[in-house]
């Protein structure tokens, strides 16, 4: 028996409607205007067919384009926010570089005038023992020469000192092992011509504080025609730099420095210019 034949009609979908349904369509907007120009050659195939199909891809192209808009908006808000974030970071690091150099500037200007105070210090300390050998060698060498001329020298010993002499005599050796600070006036810290100024003010007697007026506070005598009491002092008369009390026997005491304080020396440990006797 021979197979049975379907002998009716057999309507082929048109060319565009199987583009549409198998999604072939690329470069939407041209391929929906070939889709329109041909509709109408197939019309009559089916129309409602064809027309649902183009609402469904335009409903589509729609939405596509709905999408790639809100997309781009999208990328556009999040480049923005990089770029800003990027910029953020750029000038936090920037601010904490230039935090960073101003410490370091700072630092190390401490750190240069921290080591010019210590080269100072060290200095000043350096001179002072410098100036400390030098006076004990003077003293030395003085000294043994004033052993060879001792006999002379006991002959000529001064009396003791008396009145008010002796009274400020008295207050500066009560005074040995003070501390000497420049501008101190007492009671346990000297500068050399307040010592003497104290001295003086013990027996009642005035002077002026500084020992540039001091050194021609009465009448001049020469070294060897020293008695207890004398005011000595170093550099001119009327411009000294230093003073301090003769006590006889060849010895004086004086607030001479910080490293000393007050101390009683021999005349040769560091010999005065001259003397001014005020008593």
């Amino acid at each position: 028996m021979s197979p049975i034949r379907y002998r009716g009609r057999h309507r082929k979908p048109s060319r565009a409607s199987t583009l549409i349904r198998g999604g072939v369509l690329s470069g939407v907007v041209g391929t929906v205007a070939v889709t329109g120009a041909a509709a109408p050659a197939h019309a009559a195939e089916d129309p409602v067919e064809t027309t649902a199909e183009l609402r469904a891809l335009n409903e589509i192209l729609s939405t596509s384009t709905s999408e790639a808009a809100q997309a781009t908006e999208t990328y556009a808000d999040l480049t923005g926010l990089r770029h800003e974030h990027a910029d953020a970071e750029r000038k936090a690091f920037t601010t904490a570089q230039r935090a960073a150099a101003e410490l370091r500037a700072e630092e190390e200007a401490q750190a240069e005038a921290e080591a010019a105070r210590l080269e100072a210090e060290a200095q000043e300390a350096a001179a002072a023992r410098e100036a400390e050998e030098a006076a004990a060698s003077r003293s030395a060498e003085r000294s043994t020469l004033a052993a060879a001329s001792a006999p002379a020298a006991t002959e000529s010993a001064p009396a003791p000192a008396s009145g008010s002499a002796a009274a400020v005599i008295s207050f500066v050796q009560s005074q040995l092992g003070d501390a000497y600070v420049m501008g101190a006036t007492g009671p346990d810290a000297w500068d050399c011509s307040s010592l003497v100024q104290a001295a003086y003010a013990s027996a009642g007697i005035s002077l002026p504080r500084t020992s540039q007026p001091q050194s021609t506070s009465g009448t001049q005598v020469s070294l060897s025609n020293l008695q207890p009491g004398d005011i000595l002092y170093w550099g001119s008369a009327g411009s000294a730099y230093h003073v301090a009390i003769y006590i006889g026997g060849g010895q004086f005491i004086g607030a001479q420095n910080s490293s000393t304080g007050v101390v009683q020396r021999d005349m040769a440990w560091d010999t005065p210019t001259g003397a001014v006797r005020v008593l």
